[in-house]
């Protein structure tokens, strides 16, 4: 029997515990389990880093709301990025990744994986032929997309890239952070592996740090899961249990969300001192009907170009104040950044450096009409 997104969101993988009858599932804060007999662990569970039962309760409700056999939780974002790369990679391997990407994405890519023998190639995800051509014919392992991008909104066509990737023999992989597993399912787009900072919109309170793969295949995952208990860099059970209990109203958050970032981009659209909003949801966006086609609505990131410059930029992320000057983005409250100086000031001198004047906008649950007067007061 088949479910809805909510039904699966509170209850996959959240049966009422069995001895005693509590609907919330316990968290087995412990390192290590009594086993009944030399070589016999009971149920399975041995050692904490290896298995936890309130770890296998959201890795199984993660699986069950991308629509894939196999999800694994991390202790971060970047953890859980890091044993994929890991596991499907070997030195002397290739990656495209996107020319605008998460700046901690990029410095995975540039500062640690490359030292280890991984090259890789910026490329424009929204453009399938230019992706094709960035391939490696034979040393290419990985098509590595995020959609919608970090910070400037751009919109992958995940089908399209999913048939470049597999005619070149590579993966597909999508970090479908900024749309959450509600908005958008890559897998049944033909990804093989989706990508979350579960401390963005999954865990949705700002409160806990997580990341998470859930693969397509099996057998992918549970290679997957041999690298996860090796390299050890596993979600601890309070954390995971913070995140299933954001995950459980992630699908009435994110209308919200997408209520206020809807209104947001419009007024800013129209406004004399913005120069240009970055939103999908706006009819004007160039990755407009791809995300319609793959996406259930549009999301809570906004991103725009002061008209003042970088000074202006600045000025506006220093002037807001119910959005808070903060890293980070997908929780209740809004946020206000400046990229450049802020979350991709890593990717300062690459090809993947964010222009001065940008500025990003994680719009939070708030009444929309708090959050429109101090954006006004902010632009100045």
């Amino acid at each position: 029997m088949s479910h809805g997104f909510e039904t699966l969101a509170i209850h996959a993988g959240q049966d009422p515990e069995a001895r005693t009858g509590a609907v919330i599932p316990p968290i087995y804060q412990t390192s290590t389990y009594a086993q009944d007999a030399v070589g016999a662990p009971r149920e399975g569970y041995e050692y904490s880093r290896s298995g936890n039962p309130t770890r296998d309760a959201l890795q199984e409700c993660l699986a069950a709301l991308e629509g894939g056999p196999v999800g694994l939780a991390f202790a971060s974002g970047l953890a859980a990025e890091d044993a994929l790369l890991r596991t499907v990679c070997k030195p002397g391997d290739h990656v495209v990744i996107p020319d605008d990407a998460y700046g901690g994405t990029y410095r995975l890519f540039a500062k640690v994986a490359e030292r280890w023998g991984l090259a890789y190639t910026p490329a424009k995800v929204s453009d399938p032929d230019a992706v094709r051509a960035a391939i490696r014919p034979g040393t290419t392992r990985i098509v590595w997309v995020e959609t919608p991008t970090n910070p400037l909104l751009g919109i992958a066509d995940i089908a399209a890239l999913a048939a470049v990737a597999h005619d070149a023999g590579a993966l597909l992989v999508v970090d479908n952070t900024f749309a959450s597993p509600y908005l958008q399912q890559p897998i049944a787009f033909g990804a093989d592996v989706v990508v979350h900072s579960t401390t963005k919109y999954v865990g949705g309170h700002s409160d806990v740090v997580g990341g998470a793969l859930v693969a397509a295949d099996r057998a992918l995952g549970e290679e997957l899961r041999y690298h996860q208990n090796a390299m050890g860099a596993v979600n601890g059970p309070f954390d995971a249990w913070l995140t299933l209990r954001g995950i459980k109203t992630l699908g009435v958050r994110m209308d919200r969300h997408c209520d206020n970032a809807e209104r947001i981009a419009a007024y800013l659209d129209g406004h004399a001192k913005v120069a240009q909003v970055l939103y999908p949801g706006l009819p004007s966006h160039p990755g407009h009907e791809v995300a319609a086609k793959q996406m259930r609505r549009f999301g809570g990131m906004i991103s725009f170009r002061a008209a003042g410059g970088e000074e202006h930029a600045v000025e506006i992320c220093n002037r807001a104040r119910l959005f808070v000057l903060a890293e980070s983005l997908g929780g209740v409250e809004s946020l206000i950044e400046h990229p450049g100086r802020m979350t991709h000031a890593s990717a300062a001198g690459s090809p993947l450096e964010v222009p001065g004047d940008l500025v990003r906008l994680s719009v939070g649950i708030e009444t929309v009409d708090d959050l429109l007067a101090d954006l006004e007061q902010a632009l100045g």
